[in-house]
């Protein structure tokens, strides 16, 4: 049964440790699942059954994202110390390439390949070969480094997602591969499928697609779409759990990294479900230009800003659907930090708020205890000076209805509070409003968002099962 807890009461959802079920996404989420996309030229997508987890017995688990011709392909990976076989690998291939011929990604989800050894890297090195194998390498220059120890070239990425320390069934994956090969389409249906295929305690598949154009060609209509997975272990401290964007865009590898790099902090390192952050994290953005038009060369041109905004709001709302389906989570709640003295200090701040264990529960518990707040803005480390002026702070509740913001601190000083109207305010999603008053020179106007979810007792009961 699907529904939303209360302090007192909860029921437990339908986790799944594979693909969500057909049919068992819950009622409230199925507003997020696309019905149908459009999707980039050129780029071909799908997900089938392999059974990587061995209770999986009819569930996509491989998905293969292919480009009929060399792109262009960046990537941002996990800072954990402990990094999976598989960003290891695509590190390697992205590093080797200078970003420019990538063809494909492939990701299996049930084992994340993680703590794994060399065998582990044999074995991430292996899937990406057998994709290798059944495209058509024949446009690509490849480059060699002697600092790699995969001996061939390679043009495909490697994701995994699932149970840390386990090995993969490798020859399971490597016969499946021409398989999913052979299913590629550009149909909405193998999009999804896709999307499905990577899905872990997901609750549902996270899909999107959209159109733009670009200053320098207004007539030309370009396509983007992305995927992401993750419910637990949510902290980005890169990119995120697994996500992938793609582009018809010609955006050459010189620009598409720092592109994902700014688009990183505003969007996916901007979630936090329970301050974890994982040794798989990878987003990977690859563009082909199928479509056609002048190349980006710099994010400073119009088309550079202009794909720069794009793909920030692109990403946000992509990277928002992990909150949404946030292991135990009951509410969506965004919190905002303003007048601050730098993009940086506001950013840490509304981290620590998202990470925060007592202000989690307190919302779970519909209690506007505003002091764990504002005790979490007091303990934020590696704010530059001044940050932070108690006197000048502010905080408050703005309800999602639109009506009036609820203030319960204001430069220091607190408001008192109306608890029924402040309940009613925790009831549904909301946003967190701190004020820093420009800090201690009082002329910072610099703002960062941060998205994240409450702790239940859901939360706990799903990762004290998570293996069994």
């Amino acid at each position: 049964m699907f529904g939303k807890a209360s302090p007192h009461k909860f029921y437990r959802s339908a986790r799944f440790y594979s693909a969500p079920l057909a049919g068992a996404i819950p009622a409230s989420k199925q507003k997020y699942v696309p019905t149908s996309g459009t999707y980039p030229k050129g780029f071909l997508a799908t997900g089938i059954h392999v059974g990587v987890k061995s209770t999986n017995t009819q569930f996509p688990d491989l998905a293969l994202l292919a480009s009929e011709i060399p792109c262009s392909g960046a990537a941002v990976f996990t800072k954990n110390k402990f990094q999976a076989a598989p960003v290891t690998v695509s590190r390697q291939v992205l590093e080797r390439c200078s970003g420019e011929g990538i063809r494909a990604i492939v990701i299996n989800s049930g084992c994340a390949n993680a703590v794994t050894g060399k065998r582990g890297l044999d074995d991430a090195t292996a899937m990406g070969r057998a994709v290798d194998a059944c495209v058509n390498k024949s446009s690509r220059t490849p480059s060699t480094s002697p600092q790699s120890p995969i001996a061939d070239p390679s043009s495909t990425l490697v994701m995994s997602t699932g149970v840390i320390g386990q090995r993969l069934p490798i020859s399971r994956i490597l016969s499946a591969i021409p398989t999913a090969h052979s299913t590629l389409s550009s149909s909405h249906k193998t999009w999804l499928l896709a999307a499905r295929a990577i899905c872990t305690t997901d609750t549902f598949p996270k899909l999107l697609s959209r159109t733009f154009s670009l200053p320098s060609s207004p007539n030309i209509i370009y396509s983007l779409a992305g995927m992401t997975k993750g419910a637990g272990m949510i902290h980005p401290n890169m990119a995120t759990l697994l996500g992938m964007l793609f582009t018809d865009a010609p955006i050459p590898a010189k620009t598409l990294k720092p592109l994902l790099t700014h688009v990183v902090d505003r969007s996916f390192n901007a979630i936090s479900v329970d301050g974890d952050t994982s040794t798989n994290d990878t987003l990977a953005f690859l563009a082909n230009g199928s479509a056609g038009g002048n190349p980006i060369t710099s994010l400073a041109s119009e088309d550079g800003k202009a794909i720069a905004q794009i793909v920030t709001e692109f990403t946000q709302q992509l990277s928002q659907l992990v909150i949404r389906d946030g292991e135990g989570a009951t509410k969506f709640v965004h919190v905002r930090v303003i007048n601050a003295p730098s993009f940086a200090d506001a950013r840490k701040i509304a981290s620590t708020i998202a990470r925060s264990p007592l202000v989690k529960t307190a919302l779970y518990g519909k209690d506007a205890n505003w002091g764990r707040i504002l005790c979490a803005v007091g303990y934020a480390k590696g704010l530059s000076p001044g940050a932070v002026v108690p006197e000048k702070t502010s905080v408050s509740f703005v309800p999602a209805d639109g009506s009036a913001e609820l203030k319960l601190l204001v430069r220091g000083e607190p408001e008192v509070v109306d608890e029924g109207r402040a309940g009613k305010i925790l009831e549904e999603d909301l946003e967190i409003l701190v004020d820093l008053g420009g800090g201690e020179e009082g002329e910072g106007r610099e703002q960062a968002s941060y998205w994240f979810c409450d702790f239940s007792h859901e939360y706990v009961t799903i990762n004290g099962d998570y293996r069994t």
